[in-house]
């Protein structure tokens, strides 16, 4: 039997998220950028959220495009919840609803804990966890009211394990495991109340992904050392593709998965287990 290879493996389009609407934080670029391409093969219109790039996040709607799928960008900074509200109101206007969210955007300020100051601890819980909250609730709402919705938090291996100069970055990360486990439940619990839960219904999912180290611009900062050492700590012996974590995504936000809610998925080559 012979081994299948990078280049053998294609993405298979499908139907499994047409006439769904799909936003995505921090949609044009590494793990994002894959996400959307991924839920767009499916069928869905993607809003790719970008922060100041205008001219990668225009490039990447016409990629998109090119694909036969319907696209549209919005600018906005995650870290601001008048924003975060701006930008769901703004793709529900221009695409009628919103079927799925994926809370992508996030950034680091990576410094020892005695170093770090406020504004490096703030920021980046200020976007990769507080982005998260207020974006989702304005989503939350408005699929509670369509009775049918997606949320998938992509939150990270650093959540779970913790890393050497990234106290900012894996108490965001974890935290939205705790976010993502209460929404998922409150979820339940108002369409419940609601009488919308039935045998077949769609119902609201809420879901989190945990990557592990990923081959996109963030790790390219990486010394080539570090991620040598780093790959001997992962039984699969390599870095992830973006790829890889947006096929996960893209099969929690199909309607097969209407069961599944509350949960983690990690992707990271058996690195914590």
């Amino acid at each position: 039997m012979s081994v299948i290879t990078r280049q053998a493996q294609q993405e298979i389009a499908g139907e499994k998220l047409t006439g769904r609407v799909a936003f995505v934080t921090g949609g044009t670029r590494g793990i994002g950028r894959a996400i959307a391409l991924s839920l767009a093969s499916q069928g869905a219109t993607v809003a790719a959220g970008y922060g100041q790039n205008e001219e990668r996040a225009k490039a990447f709607m016409a990629e998109i495009e090119e694909t036969g799928a319907t696209a549209s960008i919005h600018q906005g900074n995650v870290g601001s919840a008048e924003d975060c509200r701006r930008s769901v109101a703004e793709v529900i206007d221009r695409h009628g609803h919103l079927d799925i969210l994926v809370n992508n955007a996030g950034i680091t300020a990576d410094r020892p804990v005695l170093k770090m100051s406020e504004e490096d601890w703030y920021k980046v819980l200020a976007v990769n966890l507080s982005g998260a909250f207020f974006t989702s609730k304005v989503a939350l709402e408005h699929m509670l009211e369509r009775g049918t919705g997606r949320i998938v938090n992509i939150s990270s291996i650093i959540g779970q394990t913790g890393n050497i100069g990234q106290a900012n970055y894996a108490a965001s990360k974890s935290g939205l495991f705790g976010l993502t486990m209460t929404m998922a439940r409150e979820a339940a619990h108002a369409l419940a109340k609601a009488g919308k839960l039935t045998e077949d219904s769609l119902n609201v999912t809420v879901n989190a992904v945990a990557p592990g180290f990923i081959e996109t611009e963030m790790v390219e900062t990486v010394p080539e050392k570090v991620i040598e050492k780093l790959r001997l700590q992962i039984p699969l012996s390599r870095l992830g593709r973006p790829e890889e974590v947006a096929r996960v995504v893209h099969f929690l936000c199909a309607d097969a998965s209407s069961y599944i809610t509350g949960q983690v998925w990690a992707v990271n080559g058996g690195m914590e287990m």
